[in-house]
């Protein structure tokens, strides 16, 4: 297990390595917070704009998550459409997931996030006891990468359930509850910056928070004005959230192809 201040490297490495994940930079955080809240919104969609139900648009968006998955753990290098095709898959699924568990099933929000949270304490245990390295940027096996797809899934399923439980059952409202956790956002990034705490440790705690983050917004942007929120609509919503997925996935291409370039002709130019 890697909850130690050495994990602080491995969040922003100066070199190219052989994982299939992304480099932790603030572009990364970005589009992170873009696909969840995607999710949200596309989740919302499909369960609830088009009718479909959150059974089918579970089972729906589960298929796309492991097709997507299958082929990402199949590849051999990082590939940004593909990987931030996971996330959004894991958004969209955790979002009907767990409106199935606390709507559909009657589990309610706050029962519905403690199952989610020992299932994915569950799943950082194994993780543990497995030998695997925690630290994402060093995670260069197939047990680790799986491990980390499905912490990822199971945080973005309990972002949901967290996002409304602070929004509704603490009745912060989805305004109250994005600026909650935007604070907390905020003490994790001082922590990093001020503190010894484990790198690692705080990059999982932001990644966990910025799915109810997402989720929240994502209700404020599409509910409406006699719920709280801006009445904008799933369907707009969405579309602005995927045009600005893809341009932020067209500049990730873009910085990985200068950055193949500079490193090839440094390889040339020192001979090896």
């Amino acid at each position: 297990m890697q909850w130690t201040r050495a994990g602080r490297a491995a969040v922003r490495p100066r070199t190219m390595t052989t994982t299939k994940l992304p480099h932790v930079t603030v572009l990364f955080w970005v589009m992170k917070i873009a696909a969840v809240t995607l999710g949200e919104t596309g989740g919302d969609l499909l369960a609830q704009t088009l009718g479909i139900g959150y059974a089918i648009s579970s089972l729906l968006f589960i298929g796309l998550f492991i097709v997507s998955l299958l082929t990402q753990l199949r590849a051999r290098r990082f590939h940004p459409a593909l990987y931030w095709t996971v996330i959004v898959s894991t958004s969209t699924a955790g979002t009907t997931m767990s409106d199935l568990m606390n709507r559909t099933a009657g589990l309610g929000y706050a029962r519905g996030a403690l199952v989610l949270i020992t299932c994915l304490g569950g799943i950082f245990a194994i993780w543990g006891l497995s030998g695997q390295t925690f630290s994402v940027e060093r995670i260069t096996t197939f047990r680790g990468e799986l491990l980390y797809w499905f912490a990822i899934l199971f945080s973005n399923t309990l972002g949901t359930s967290l996002g409304d439980f602070l929004a509704d059952t603490s009745r912060l409202g989805f305004g109250g509850s994005a600026l909650l956790i935007s604070v907390a956002m905020g003490l994790i990034i001082a922590a990093y910056y001020r503190t010894r705490i484990s790198a690692t440790f705080l990059f999982w705690t932001a990644f966990v928070l910025t799915r109810p983050w997402g989720a929240t917004v994502g209700d404020l942007l599409t509910k409406p004005h006699v719920k709280g929120g801006l009445n904008l609509g799933t369907a707009g919503s969405s579309a602005t959230l995927t045009a600005t997925l893809l341009l932020l996935i067209g500049y990730s291409l873009l910085r990985q192809r200068r950055g193949a370039g500079v490193e090839a002709v440094m390889v040339r130019s020192t001979g090896r």
